[in-house]
């Protein structure tokens, strides 16, 4: 690392209510495999040179509204997809929910997981 640089992200930390049942769903959104699996903890590796994806129990979960921003959402992820409709299918086979209001049919729209945190589906079109 060059001197203006602090750090870099070595992983993401998503809290909710049950991290084993929720890393069901990130692991094949993100092609994922679990390396660490307990009860309030569970590390996803997503491959060589990528953050790794935490998810952490929180008994005091309350989801974001993404339309309200009532509790407002703080984080969310975008992922990277070559096309949307094949990949809204699977997610929303995993149990992903289309947020209202983000049926774009180019670039990219915006899900929520099974507890509730908003994601993003993009194309390369919607990075610009």
């Amino acid at each position: 690392m060059t001197d203006a640089v602090i750090g870099r992200i070595s992983g993401i930390v998503i809290d909710c209510p049950d991290p084993t049942a929720l890393a069901a769903f990130y692991e094949p959104l993100l092609g994922a495999s679990r390396v660490h699996d307990s009860a309030d903890w569970v590390t996803l590796d997503a491959g060589p040179g990528l953050p790794t994806v935490s998810l952490q129990r929180n008994d005091r979960f309350s989801a974001p509204d993404w339309t309200t921003g009532q509790p407002p959402q703080q984080l969310h992820l975008d992922v990277l997809v070559d096309d949307l409709d094949q990949a809204q299918e699977k997610v929303l086979a995993l149990g992903a929910v289309l947020l209202e209001g983000s049926d774009k049919p180019i670039g990219y729209r915006v899900y929520a997981d099974p507890v509730g945190h908003p994601f993003c589906l993009v194309t390369p079109e919607g990075l610009g």
